[in-house]
């Protein structure tokens, strides 16, 4: 396995981290906790204007058609500057279930905006106490009693990132009674019966309660034909799985820098921390898990490229890059002693970002049950 990254793949990385510093700076990443849009807008036109949004995306509807290696590689650098943004929620999410459920004249309308960052798209999935399999999905979408197409839709969905900032919230809603009769909706956040409320995480990131009361969809706001939603819903999740994994191997690397230096720098009894034989065998494991998780990353995004199976290679690069994320950061506030938890120094802002991603988008219990499955199901 070739594990060099080609010169188009470094010119990538060198973009983006250049991008991160000069745009999105930690003194910015910073300025942005709780805020209501909570994030750069030059930020995200510089990311446009650099192609960096629509990476994957085919070149009819504006992206630069790279495979998930590239994607891979600059969603490492964005979680290497925690750099908040609506990347992934637009341009990986809601677009991905736009390529592959949508209607053409959908794909149309919303893909080419998607690209460029002129418009965003977000996610509304999660419920009150709901997890994150279709048996969480409560939210319903009736057919209206007047006689037309439409829906009506009622449900509450909780930690929606970015949903103030978006021109519309991709919403999967419950249209039978089966395990997967779900279908997604195209739902306008300043519609009538929407109502959004700023929730507050670990991370200080901007995610919104969305509550809908009787909102109506026509035929056209429905994502592809019926019963087709959910399944698109979960193959797009699983490739976002990659480069979710991907952004904690960025963060998880700049945390171990950092933790490196600070041990190089302070003294205690007239010689360096990292001379200290136990903390410099912290830092020894934890290079050694970096390396490990961001090897088993871009196993996976080469699988995605290639178009193989990556049903346990996505879920197990989540699943251990995200663990190593959290236990470096932990490791490093440990490091760096009681200081380490102060505003002023970046690694707590990195260790409540690593347990904010670690919980998000299928945490490690589900991550388990979807890799169990590959191993259990495997014939003998």
């Amino acid at each position: 396995m070739d594990l060099d990254f080609t010169d188009e793949q470094e010119m990538l990385r060198d973009l983006a981290r250049g991008l991160c510093s000069s745009a999105c700076a930690l003194e910015t990443v910073r300025s942005l906790e709780d805020d209501p849009v909570g994030y750069s807008t030059d930020f995200w036109a510089q990311l446009g204007a650099a192609d960096l949004i629509g990476l994957t995306l085919p070149e009819q509807f504006g992206g630069s058609a790279m495979t998930a290696l590239e994607a891979a590689v600059v969603a490492e650098e964005l979680g290497r500057g925690v750099a908040p943004s609506p990347h992934f929620v637009s341009a990986t999410l809601a677009a991905g279930v736009l390529l592959k459920a949508g209607a053409t004249e959908q794909q149309q309308a919303w893909l080419p905006g998607i690209a460029t960052g002129k418009t965003i798209l977000s996610v509304a999935w999660l419920e009150p106490n709901g997890g994150f399999g279709a048996k969480g999905i409560r939210t319903t979408a009736v057919p209206a009693d007047d006689g037309t197409d439409d829906f009506v839709l009622d449900g509450t969905k909780w930690h929606s990132p970015y949903a103030s900032s978006a021109e519309r919230l991709v919403v999967p809603a419950r249209t039978g009674d089966g395990p997967t009769d779900i279908d997604l909706f195209l739902v306008d956040p300043t519609g009538d019966g929407v109502t959004l409320t700023q929730m507050f995480s670990i991370a200080s990131d901007t995610q919104y309660e969305v509550k809908l009361d009787g909102v109506r969809m026509g035929p056209e706001d429905r994502i592809g034909t019926g019963g087709a939603g959910w399944a698109a819903f979960e193959a797009t999740m699983l490739e976002g799985l990659v480069l979710l994994a991907a952004q904690a191997v960025g963060g998880a690397q700049y945390a171990l820098d950092i933790t490196v230096q600070y041990a190089k720098d302070r003294e205690q009894f007239d010689k360096p921390l990292g001379a200290f034989q136990a903390i410099s065998h912290y830092l020894a494991d934890a290079s050694t898990a970096v390396n490990g998780a961001r090897t088993l990353v871009y196993e996976a995004a080469w699988a995605l490229a290639n178009g193989r199976d990556i049903s346990s290679l996505a879920p197990m690069a989540k699943l251990f890059a995200c663990q190593t994320f959290r236990d470096v950061t932990a490791m490093g506030e440990q490091v760096f002693g009681g200081v380490g938890f102060t505003l002023e120094y970046d690694i707590q802002l990195y260790f409540r970002r690593a347990k904010q991603l670690q919980i998000s988008w299928y945490d490690d219990a589900f991550l388990s049950e979807l890799i169990a499955v590959q191993v259990l199901d495997q014939p003998a």
